[in-house]
């Protein structure tokens, strides 16, 4: 639901009371040239915005005293460079002279990229989620000059329409209403203010730990929502979720639940072959507009390709099918492909939208990257293989789309894995091994030509957590497929957020890093998605830098971001200027950052026997399971931290004399199964032993075997015989649940 009105406070956070509008009509756009302070920034975000007519301001001291000097409402937009409807606004309202005028005349306007400071994002979304019942960007909030929120919305068109409010119908009642009755709209903020605080501030009801009751209630919740034709939750539109596939997972390894594999697997081979996989260059776009994963939203996020990789090679090692392991692969490639730098940081997004023609670079359009029309691609493959790519692919002669309400699609076709292999060469009685060359070569020469049309926008910038969640994914895809150009990949990129996004001076991470520079102080998603990374990448490297990093970074988390009462804090407390200090209380496209961190709290404890480590995690769970009882599939990635607190882990020592061959083979060997509740630890002769021998006081006292490299499988410390070989290990890996 979109916002179409000005509302006013009434006696509640929940109840609001339209005001009634009028009518200003709004010219169109003509796009001259402006430079305004969004020039100086460094996010792409930012900058799309710097040559609007808009006086915008970026999110600081220098807009906040100039809306207290000149007595004005503080216009907040708030959106990313990769987002469909912030560009729609853009050209309709941000471009317009006259409405720009309006809001250069009556407010101080500020441009803030979500993805930089999801701080102030998850504040005043709060506040919109609240008092409209959704949320969505473009976001638009009306401060007071203390930041206090009085009006919120999404999007709004640049005239009256649809049943919308048009944009400067807002901006003419808003500006009104603050020349008539300040007070009264400061008393709303006010208001306001405080119920959001209250609501946060909510009272926990004491409980004792996560059990597993409550884990199967969870599971029952899905299984409510789950849709038994086409996989996934819910109706349209469709989202991954992927946090949901973890918890998933682990809870059928935990007790058999064959309805958890069931609709994990389910969901996981209909997304793989929907349009929401590009099927041509790999990857997934950010979720499904209808409810069979067909029609996308076209835009690309890092943090999905990270999620959706971990959950497909999770799913390889359960079942030992190379489907999973292909589609692992195809993301994997695609990031390394299209969204990795030269220094091996990941970059955050590819748009949705792209010019359709070189010569129009302006006119742009959903999916145009991506599409086809059956002429075009019969021209490229010629008429002896485009019948078999068609059926394969579901290309039809007049475009494929069938829902289509604004007309984007006419004529065009979104590829998806509509027939199997089998089932292609049965249509056109033809050996499977030359309908499959076919169809290669085809997708091949597609590849090559659509990398010619004009590419959709790169968001180039490095967010910490974005690549700490895409480090984890190269990090295990390393030994679990046995290549070493994902480890390599793993350890490159963590290698960037340690020399360009660290300050070894502090301690501490920055949130970005683009063009040079590294800005904004991390928050408590950037500290445990990189914290986690480090974990993974030292359990596929066993290169014990990365352990300590993690374990200086957790210290530093905790002083940060740590509640007393248990979890973390989105955001630190020394920004003064923040409205709200949030607590994420559900894992969404990301997980929240206290679900994460939870397992590392008790990785680490396993790691280092440190009790005190665990004892963090037990009250965070605590704490969270008051909350969950009520809703318990809020939070599946908690969940599934859960149901490592509640196992007693496997401890797997390899000890051996270096990186050799031999140890290789047996990492790969641990990795081939799906494991959620073990860790992995090395004693290698050297300063990791040393390392960790003063914390585990086993590690100490074991060594290599003949020079080879040795296994010692353990629980709570005490080690089966150790043994040099693979078959032997396989045996000791598996054990009751």
């Amino acid at each position: 639901m979109l916002l179409a009105g000005i509302y006013s406070y009434n006696a509640g956070m929940h109840r609001l009371t339209p005001l009634i509008l009028f009518l200003v009509a709004a010219a169109p756009a003509t796009n001259p040239a402006h430079t305004n302070r969004l020039a100086n920034e460094k996010s792409p975000y930012l900058l799309q915005h710097a040559h609007n007519p808009v006086d915008w301001y970026p999110w600081g001291e220098e807009a906040f005293a100039k809306a207290k000097k000149e007595n004005k409402p503080i216009l907040l937009s708030i959106g990313y460079s990769t987002c469909h409807w912030c560009h729609v606004m853009e050209r309709e309202s941000f471009e317009n002279e006259q409405i720009a005028r309006l809001m250069n005349d009556w407010f101080v306007s500020i441009k803030v990229d979500r993805e930089e400071r999801p701080d102030v994002d998850r504040a005043y979304m709060f506040f919109v989620q609240a008092t409209t019942g959704s949320g969505g960007w473009p976001m638009t909030v009306v401060l007071t000059p203390d930041l206090k929120p009085v009006f919120g919305g999404t999007y709004f068109p640049p005239e009256d329409r649809d049943g919308m409010r048009g944009f400067p119908t807002v901006l003419t009642k808003i500006h009104e209403a603050w020349e008539k009755d300040q007070g009264k709209l400061a008393e709303m903020a006010e208001g306001f203010t405080r119920a959001l605080r209250a609501e946060l501030a909510g009272e926990v009801k004491p409980t004792g730990p996560m059990r597993l009751p409550l884990l199967g209630k969870a599971t029952a919740e899905y299984k409510l929502q789950f849709d038994e034709e086409r996989g996934g939750f819910g109706r349209a539109p469709k989202f991954p979720r992927p946090a949901v596939f973890y918890f998933l997972l682990r809870y059928h390894q935990r007790t058999t639940d064959g309805d958890a594999r069931r609709m994990t697997l389910a969901t996981l081979a209909a997304m793989a072959k929907g349009g929401m996989h590009d099927q041509l260059g790999g990857g997934f776009h950010r979720y499904s507009t209808d409810g069979r994963w067909f029609l996308p939203h076209f835009e690309k996020m890092l943090y999905d390709q990270a999620q959706l990789a971990g959950v497909y090679l999770g799913a390889y090692q359960l079942t030992h099918e190379e489907f999973y392991a292909s589609v692992a692969r195809d993301i994997l490639d695609y990031v390394l492909r299209d969204m990795t730098g030269a220094d091996g940081q990941f970059y955050s997004a590819e748009d949705a939208d792209s010019a359709a023609d070189r010569d129009r670079p302006k006119e742009k359009a959903e999916g145009a990257f991506y599409v086809w029309t059956a002429r075009e691609i019969e021209g490229l493959v010629g008429e002896k293989d485009a019948p078999l790519f068609d059926y394969a692919y579901g290309v039809l002669p007049d475009g494929n789309v069938v829902v289509d309400p604004r007309a984007e699609f006419k004529g065009k076709n979104v590829l998806s894995a509509a027939h199997s292999l089998e089932e292609t060469a049965k249509q056109f009685n033809r050996p499977v091994a030359e309908v499959s060359a076919a169809l290669d070569r085809a997708k091949g020469i597609l590849l090559k030509a659509r990398s010619l049309r004009p590419r959709p926008h790169l968001d180039d910038k490095t967010i910490t957590a974005w690549n700490g969640l895409m480090i984890s994914a190269f990090a295990r895809a390393g030994p679990i497929l046995r290549e070493a150009k994902y480890t390599q990949a793993a350890t490159r990129a963590s290698e960037f957020i340690r020399t360009r996004l660290y300050d070894e001076k502090s301690k501490t991470l920055h949130r970005r890093f683009r063009d040079g520079q590294a800005n904004v102080d991390g928050f408590s998603d950037d500290y445990a998605f990189y914290i986690q990374s480090l974990l993974d990448l030292y359990e596929s490297t066993l290169d014990v830098k990365w352990l300590k990093l993690a374990l200086e970074l957790q210290t530093v988390l905790d002083s940060l971001f740590w509640d007393e009462t248990g979890g973390y804090f989105a955001s630190g407390a020394s920004d003064q200027t923040l409205l709200l200090r949030i607590k994420e209380a559900s894992d969404n496209a990301e997980p929240a950052a206290s679900s994460v961190a939870v397992l590392n709290l008790l990785r680490l404890s396993q790691m280092t026997d440190d009790k005190s480590l665990r004892e963090k995690a037990d009250k965070t769970l605590a704490h969270f399971a008051s909350r969950l009882s009520d809703h318990p599939s809020a939070m599946p990635q908690m969940l599934a931290a859960a149901l490592f607190g509640m196992s007693k882990p496997m401890q797997i020592i390899i000890a051996s004399n270096g990186d050799t061959p031999d140890r290789q083979a047996m990492l790969h060997e641990i990795y081939k199964e799906f494991l959620p509740n073990r860790i992995i630890l090395a004693a290698d002769g050297g300063e990791g032993q040393r390392f960790l021998g003063e914390r585990v006081a086993v590690i100490k006292d074991v060594s290599a075997i003949g020079g080879r490299a040795t296994a010692y499988v353990c629980e709570n410390y005490v080690c089966k015989l150790p043994t040099t070989d693979l078959a032997e290990l396989r045996k000791l890996l598996t054990r009751p649940k």
